[in-house]
């Protein structure tokens, strides 16, 4: 008995699709005129429109070109600049980043906020909800038409014990469960530094390239694989998962249950640690950035080493996946010497170095935001949405926030 009011509601979203799509390529126009190139009755039209209405998806103003004379000034249909439809969210172990994007899918807000780190699951979903509401207060965005949540969260997302690919981890599966609850629409979720990957071959350092490998180098190291234009999550969810490459078996234990992981080489804290037993005490990663500009020897020479092991486990991961560009995201892919150079060599030296190829090692170019756009493109590609559309620029009568292609590098 359901499957026919299934089937109208499936016909009734395709057609509001159609409207929405027409009106994100022409923007405003009058109902006819709508009803014209949609090819779409009079009576569904205006009822979809009307629905849309409703649901301030879309707004009502009048034509540009006003009717002379008497009578009622003709109107137009165009998408609601300050109409929430899409969410991308980052949460991070101590920040949540987060963008929001309107039905012209251009971004028209976004923002940051701490998180505890000790916070647990509810206390989370209380930072991203109370960051969210501040956003959306502070430009002034409706989130009526609200189509969709993109989470990308640090570490495992799906559960590798779980035969089926989409069975999230407890964690993450209690994170969406309660965010679909408070804004009553689906979200999809993914691991945060994949979604980064996703997020600069669609728009940054790597758009227009198929095959690519992103690094995120930061206080923990994480990455993502991108091949033949898809991103790559595994049989149980941990492609990508750079940082857990082990490169010395016997050394100190990781988290991730192995031995001598990249992460716990090359991570900032570990830095920091090798330049204190060198001799020189750094205090936090904006200093060891300024030290390495300014000359200091001892701390280009640890940047240098790690960069090194990075690059030899960039270079394995090349031979393998034949990728034509590996992104650097984090605070020391500011560095073109003696971090990106040292990592160019590797590559060159010890990635299939007689192969006719060329691939090129760059920083990644979105910067903090990265990760939250990512999970709109998600969003973006299950929808089979036109990606070229979500671009930071404002919509008529609003002031959309700008995100800068890259933001300093130091993060």
């Amino acid at each position: 008995m359901s499957e026919r009011p299934d089937a109208l509601q499936r016909l009734r979203g395709a057609h509001e699709a159609v409207v929405l799509g027409e009106l994100r390529r022409s923007g405003a126009l009058s109902r006819s005129e709508l009803m014209r190139r949609v090819g779409l009755s009079r009576t569904t039209l205006f009822a979809i429109v009307s629905d849309l209405l409703q649901r301030e998806a879309v707004v009502e103003q009048t034509a540009a070109a006003q009717q002379r004379g008497r009578g009622r000034p003709p109107t137009e249909i165009t998408l609601n600049p300050r109409g929430a439809e899409l969410i991308g969210i980052e949460l991070q172990r101590n920040r949540t980043h987060i963008v929001v994007v309107n039905s012209a899918h251009e971004i028209v807000g976004r923002h940051r906020a701490p998180v505890p780190g000790e916070a647990g699951p509810a206390e989370r979903v209380d930072a991203i909800t109370g960051a969210v509401g501040e956003l959306l207060r502070e430009r002034r965005i409706a989130l009526a038409p609200l189509q969709g949540i993109g989470l990308g969260l640090p570490g495992f997302v799906q559960d590798p014990a779980s035969a089926d690919p989409r069975s999230m981890t407890p964690f993450a599966a209690r994170i969406a469960a309660a965010l679909e609850r408070h804004f009553h629409a689906p979200v999809v979720v993914d691991n945060n530094a994949r979604l980064a990957a996703l997020a600069e071959v669609t728009w940054g350092a790597a758009r227009g390239h198929d095959n690519a490998v992103y690094l995120r180098w930061s206080d923990g190291v994480g990455g993502g694989l991108v091949t033949d234009g898809r991103l790559v999550r595994g049989a149980h969810g941990t492609a990508g998962e750079i940082g857990h490459t082990s490169c010395d078996p016997g050394g100190p234990p990781c988290h991730c249950g192995g031995r001598g992981c990249l992460e716990a080489e090359i991570r900032l804290p570990a830095l920091l640690t090798r330049c204190a037993e060198r001799g020189v005490r750094v205090r936090d990663a904006d200093e060891l950035l300024s030290l390495a500009e300014s000359g200091e020897e001892t701390v280009r020479t640890v940047l240098r080493e790690a960069a090194a092991l990075a690059g030899r486990v960039l270079a394995a991961l090349a031979a393998h996946t034949d990728p034509e560009c590996i992104m650097i995201d984090g605070e020391p892919a500011a560095l073109e010497d003696p971090v990106l150079t040292t990592i160019r060599e590797q590559v060159r030296t010890l990635s299939l170095p007689t192969a006719p190829r060329d691939i090129t090692v760059c920083r990644a170019a979105l910067g903090a935001d990265a990760a939250a756009r990512g999970a709109v493109a998600l969003l973006l590609h299950s929808h089979g949405q036109d990606l070229e559309r979500l671009m930071p620029r404002p919509a008529p009568g609003f002031a959309a926030s700008a995100v800068p292609a890259a933001e300093g590098g130091r993060r």
